[in-house]
């Protein structure tokens, strides 16, 4: 079994090498919407774009919370974080250029309006087989835990 410092390390890793995750998001009635998007990760956030009119724009900026998912059920990392959504065309130059280069395209280069949501996390669970399940929240209230609980 991982302890807490090996399983941070791990998703950290694949925070900051994985082309995407998987966003969900629910309207104020409960709706749920989930949809994969190119990642970014800026060393304590997930980065994403897309359209401004899409629902998960609408659901992110109508709650302020989002579920998110790194693509694997072998070794599965949940995040649960708040969300700001700012409009990409009047962005700050570094933070899109951040995103263009994890992402490696540009929202500025599509159609129609884009938005970037800028995911901080609250909770973040790890963990890759039955026996991680004890001890797999790894951040609680948006702070790494120290050993695994």
């Amino acid at each position: 079994m991982r302890s807490a410092q090996q399983r941070r390390a791990d998703t950290i890793r694949r925070l900051e090498t994985e082309p995407n995750v998987w966003l969900a998001t629910a309207s104020a009635t409960g709706t749920p919407h989930l949809v994969p998007l190119s990642l970014a990760w800026d060393g304590a956030r997930v980065l994403v774009a897309t359209p401004t009119k899409s629902p998960t724009v609408q659901n992110a900026v109508a709650t302020r919370a989002v579920k998110a998912s790194l693509d694997s059920a072998e070794d599965v990392v949940l995040i649960e974080g708040t969300v700001e959504v700012l409009d990409y065309s009047s962005l700050d130059p570094e933070l899109a250029d951040r995103f263009v280069q994890r992402a490696g395209w540009s929202p500025a280069d599509q159609e129609g309006e884009w938005s970037l949501l800028i995911v901080s996390p609250r909770t973040i669970r790890a963990w890759n087989s039955v026996t991680e399940t004890t001890g797999r929240t790894i951040m609680r209230q948006g702070s790494w835990v120290d050993a695994a609980d």
